[in-house]
């Protein structure tokens, strides 16, 4: 057998563990990251794609005097540990996510927490993109890597019950059974994710941690933790966006490439999602093989959240109908893990994980999307055991406790099957028994056409690259014919570049002064006490988010200056104006050079907005695909009626600038009178946020179903 990995090439480095193992679920992991932290003598290093100071890291007593949420702990090992310093970055999150996440991350981890406590937000990459790794360094000596992050929602033991009392997020609710993968190493490997993190910390931060450490004390390894591996090569893949005059990286998904190319009996494979285009099509052109590798994907049933079932789930069907086409001799089979059925409850399955011919895992955080392929920041740890076959027998034990956990059998009968049985699909339909509640179920992914039709293609909703402003537009308004629409479409692509001419005047020259927090409350404070205060305001709003200054800085200012409710109002009021003015210039400038261009991509997005225009906008407004006032131009040369371009703009702002009054008025509050009265008060309103939304989404629900 021929190595699959090549350092420098489909993976950043590899580099030896005298131990690692493979941490199932989040019961397990969080368990050993809360020894392994009170283990600690010098550093920790948490980086995440999301962080939760309340989550409780154990759910069975313990008496070893630290306490069981994450902030309290970390708080308690700085305030006994003079020589530990402990870093905590996580990612700068789009307010998409704000519903999903702790309000006010840095209030409580970094304003109320030790000194050697440090927290970052980070937010150094493109538009669009995230930081999506899950590490964990402990004292530079062992390091845990995978698909969970320290957050809400990720608790819950290999059993999945779909009753487990336990399963309870840090605000009270249940959530659905959880799946994932953590490893946990030691070693040259340990010490190069070491150097990884504090590179993030450098480059978020703008300040230097402390060197590496070298190896000194005792052994921070959870005792509780059995080594699976030794001496083992590990490789560390990566994607890195170009930024920042960063060179991007894209080894995790030249790794795909280059293990799928490698299968021979079979391709194992759980995860997330299912969108990359470079990963269906080397997958299909392996079915489509003769004697080509069976191939194996265990997803969730449906992905968390309305947005994403209606946008990743879709793409998630188109790409599976290619694959099902491709496979002539039935060598596919996709399944989703069914924990109860009476009501039906099934597993969230969120691990990122390959197994290859039971000689190559490949365990992390990048999912099988496109903008985890060149967008999103992410980490894989990977074995291939072409070189060390004594691994091998490592890697199909822990196959086949995978599959154990998800058919609901012991480990000795997948064995048993897999030596009965030709292939490993016969094995895995040889023990499915639809009888037994906790089992694996053929994966249906079709969605409704009505659905399928109002959801843009993948290079908007999961693009693989930054998607600047110019190709957003581009996307929706290919340049396909000659004449009078050419000239059209000059005109329409001189008020984009002036348009990103305004953002870079905002951005790297003296103008950027104006966007000071401290300006611009000086600017509302002078409308506030002006005569005609209120309509002044809303025009220096439209003028302003027209001329490209980001929206977010706008709200901030006007809710810090005109208070909760009137600046919440004067916010939405704003850019609900803001949004027609830049719809009719659309309008103006384009309408007739789409119609002379008539490109196929405008004409089926025109349809779309037409008929499903509502729920479009409220998509576009919800994701970071491109500027608020690019998307009101594009809005204004399509079909969409005007009505619903502006009830779908109210709907979709609503949860942001809701969010964003929130974050500002309560952070406002809490600084001036940190007391219980404020707390309360911020308990209340977050409620009541929850409230909304929660009914908004059923308002959604319905009227889906209604047409």
């Amino acid at each position: 057998m021929q190595p699959i990995l090549r350092a420098g090439d489909n993976c950043w480095r590899i580099a030896e563990a005298e131990r690692l193992a493979v941490l199932v679920d989040g019961e397990n992991y969080f368990r050993a990251l809360r020894e392994a932290c009170i283990n600690a003598r010098r550093a920790i290093f948490l980086v995440g794609w999301d962080i939760h100071s309340q989550l409780r890291l154990v759910r069975e007593p313990v008496d070893d005097g630290y306490p069981e949420t994450l902030g309290a702990l970390l708080d308690a090992l700085a305030e006994e540990r003079p020589q530990l310093d402990i870093f905590v970055l996580c990612w700068d999150f789009s307010m998409i996510y704000a519903m999903e996440r702790e309000f006010f991350p840095r209030y409580r981890l970094r304003w109320k927490s030790h000194d050697r406590v440090r927290f970052c937000l980070d937010g150094n990459h493109p538009v669009g993109a995230s930081q999506h790794e899950k590490i964990v360094v402990i004292d530079d000596a062992i390091a845990f890597a995978g698909g969970l992050d320290i957050t809400q929602c990720r608790w819950d033991t290999r059993e999945h019950r779909a009753d487990e009392p336990r399963r309870e997020a840090p605000g009270g609710g249940r959530y659905p059974p959880f799946h994932d993968l953590q490893v946990l190493l030691d070693g040259e490997a340990a010490a190069a994710l070491a150097e990884q993190v504090r590179e993030r910390w450098r480059q978020a931060a703008d300040e230097s941690p402390p060197e590496l450490l070298e190896p000194a004390g005792p052994d921070p390894w959870p005792a509780q933790v059995a080594v699976q591996f030794e001496q083992v090569s590990v490789g560390i893949t990566r994607t890195r966006s170009a930024y920042a005059g960063r060179d991007a990286v894209g080894e995790a998904q030249q790794l795909y490439l280059d293990s799928i190319a490698a299968a021979r009996d079979f391709i194992y494979i759980e995860n997330q999602y299912l969108s990359s285009h470079a990963v269906g099509e080397a997958l299909a052109a392996r079915l489509r093989e003769a004697d080509g590798p069976q191939v194996v994907v265990v997803m969730p049933e449906k992905t968390e959240g309305w947005l994403e079932q209606h946008t990743m789930d879709v793409l998630r069907a188109r790409l599976v109908r290619s694959l099902r086409e491709a496979d002539q001799d039935d060598r596919l089979r996709l399944y989703y893990v069914r924990a109860g059925e009476d009501p039906h409850v099934s597993v969230i399955v969120h691990a990122k994980c390959m197994i290859i011919d039971d000689r190559f895992v490949r365990i992390g955080s990048t999912n099988l999307s496109n903008r985890s392929m060149g967008l999103d920041a992410e980490c894989d740890l990977v074995i291939d055991a072409a070189e060390q076959p004594s691994h091998g027998e490592q890697i199909a034990r822990l196959r086949r406790d995978l599959l154990a956990e998800h058919l609901g059998v012991e480990v000795d009968a997948v064995e048993r099957a897999e030596q009965d049985c030709d292939g490993l699909i016969a094995a895995i339909e040889s023990l499915r028994e639809p009888s037994r509640s906790h089992m694996l179920m053929p994966l249906d992914t079709e969605v409704p056409d009505n659905i399928d039709a109002w959801v843009p293609d993948a290079a908007v909703l999961d693009p693989e690259q930054p998607v600047e402003p110019e190709a957003f537009f581009d996307y929706l308004v290919p340049a396909v014919e000659r004449g009078n629409g050419l000239r059209h479409a000059l005109q329409i692509g001189g008020l984009v570049l002036l348009l990103l001419g305004l953002a870079a005047l905002w951005r790297w020259t003296p103008m950027a002064e104006w966007l000071q927090p401290q300006r611009l409350q000086a600017l509302a404070q002078d409308l506030r006490e002006a005569p005609a205060g209120p309509f002044l305001l809303l025009g220096a709003f439209v003028l302003a988010s027209t001329a490209m200054v980001p929206l977010t800085l706008l709200i901030v200012a006007t809710v810090a200056v005109f208070g909760t409710f009137t600046g919440m109002a004067y916010a939405l009021a704003g850019g609900e104006i803001a949004a027609l003015v830049g719809f009719g210039l659309g309008h103006a400038f384009g309408r007739n050079a789409v119609r002379k261009l008539a490109g196929s991509r405008v004409n089926r997005l025109s349809r779309s907005l037409s008929k499903r225009g509502v729920l479009t906008v409220m998509t576009l407004r919800m994701l970071p695909v491109a500027p608020f006032t690019l998307i009101n131009i594009v809005a204004g040369i399509s079909d969409i009626r005007l009505r619903d371009f502006m009830i779908g703009t109210l709907l979709g702002l609503l949860p942001g600038i809701l969010a964003l009054t929130l974050l500002t008025d309560r952070i406002l509050a809490s600084l001036r009178h940190p007391d219980w009265t404020s707390i309360g008060l911020l308990l209340a309103v977050t409620v009541g946020v929850v409230a909304l939304m929660l009914g908004l989404r059923k308002w959604l629900r319905r009227s889906r179903d209604e047409d």
